[in-house]
């Protein structure tokens, strides 16, 4: 059963004639690893049902031995190999690059709930003694898996520059709790994040959000909410504090699910388990205020932030259309916004050139070097999620 059901996770992505092949994992067919990083389609280090399609999400739960609604890497390769599953080393991105302090699972209401903590990160060498501009990364997973661990990786190279502080944000699933409760969660950890500026050496007036897919309708939503009051919370003790941001680099986000469920997409949208429905209760059809109440696009206003889009044009989760309506929005609001249309690009991607824009905006926006960004159309790398 073992065998059967990884072969179903196989065949799910393998071309036609990779089917035939006998010699599947040999030169020229994906290995093991490769096969899991490309069926993990938000490079969160799991693979949920969402990720793969209808007829072969049954898989989940046939090699999910922990019981956590997910697969691991470990529990993929154990199945591979018709070995019971076990206990493996941490996963790359929980390992902590050399040059970086790692302060973990702080607690930024108070609670001991692990999915109200996070991460902080800073460069045990600085580059000057002027507070440190902060990065905060929302992990993805569709509102209802992932972990402030897979931040680690996007902000590393920003943190060891010594330029950078960088933060990892959890955020209550929709296993626990429903719509407001995840942006109440951020904005939470935005506000410890200024209310302890002085004590880690933060610049509390120059934080950047950084998201991708649930994420990055997380972090779309910090940006267009900063004035949105209903939209604030109570939790923690610095409810004193401003949850403003200054910038928001956002990586194929959800931004309308009042038009995004009319898009296409491999999402079934009219079943009444999917991501953005266990997100806000129901389907975007039967309860339409609260689509709109959880829609970034909704609060949009002049003095938001300025945004950095990147999207995949064959994006078969979050239809391309979220980015373009997101960017069109704002411009006409005054906003700054750029779009990096990721050609054929999926539900994740990289390249270089991407890299590099992100770090000219971070340039830009967090410490006021001057740097030309302009919407554009970059090529993906085969092979890379960011």
């Amino acid at each position: 059963m073992k065998r059967f059901a990884v072969l179903a996770l196989a065949l799910s992505l393998a071309p036609a004639h990779a089917q035939q092949n006998p010699n599947a994992g040999k030169a020229g067919t994906p290995g093991p690893e490769a096969l899991f990083k490309r069926l993990d389609k938000n490079a969160d280090g799991f693979i949920v049902t969402d990720e793969l399609p209808p007829q072969r999400r049954a898989v989940v739960k046939r090699l999910d031995k922990d019981g956590d609604g997910r697969i691991s890497l470990t529990e993929h390769l154990a199945a591979m190999g018709g070995r019971p599953a076990l206990p493996g080393p941490k996963p790359l991105s929980n390992v902590v690059p050399e040059g970086i302090e790692a302060k973990r699972d702080i607690p930024y209401v108070g609670t001991e709930n692990p999915r109200q903590k996070l991460d902080l990160y800073l460069p045990k060498k600085r580059n000057d003694d002027k507070p440190l501009p902060v990065v905060v990364f929302i992990h993805g997973g569709g509102w209802k898996a992932g972990d402030k661990a897979s931040g680690l990786r996007n902000i590393a190279p920003y943190v060891s520059s010594g330029d950078y502080a960088g933060v990892s944000v959890g955020y209550r699933l929709t296993n626990e709790a429903q719509w407001p409760a995840q942006i109440h969660d951020c904005k939470a950890a935005i506000r410890w994040v200024r209310a302890n500026a002085k004590e880690y050496g933060l610049d509390a007036q120059h934080i950047a959000v950084w998201g991708s897919s649930a994420g990055g309708h997380l972090v779309s939503m910090l940006g267009t909410s900063g004035d949105v009051k209903e939209l604030e919370g109570q939790l923690g003790t610095f409810t004193d504090q401003s949850s403003r941001v200054q910038a928001v680099i956002n990586y194929y986000g959800p931004e309308n699910f009042l038009t995004m469920v009319t898009q296409s997409s491999t999402v079934d949208r009219t079943m009444p388990d999917y991501p953005e429905a266990l997100l806000i209760g129901g389907r975007v059809q039967d309860v339409p205020y609260a689509a709109k109440h959880a829609s970034p696009v909704t609060y949009i206003s002049k003095d938001d932030p300025p945004f950095l889009t990147a999207h995949g044009t064959k994006d078969p989760l979050v239809p391309f259309a979220q980015a373009t309506e997101l960017h069109e929005i704002l411009k006409k609001a005054g906003v700054s916004s750029v779009l990096l249309t990721m050609q054929n690009g999926g539900h994740g991607f990289a390249s270089k050139d991407l890299d590099d824009t992100v770090k000219r905006f971070l340039y830009k926006e967090l410490r006021g070097i001057d740097s030309k960004i302009q919407d554009t159309t970059l090529e993906v790398v085969a092979g890379r999620k960011q």
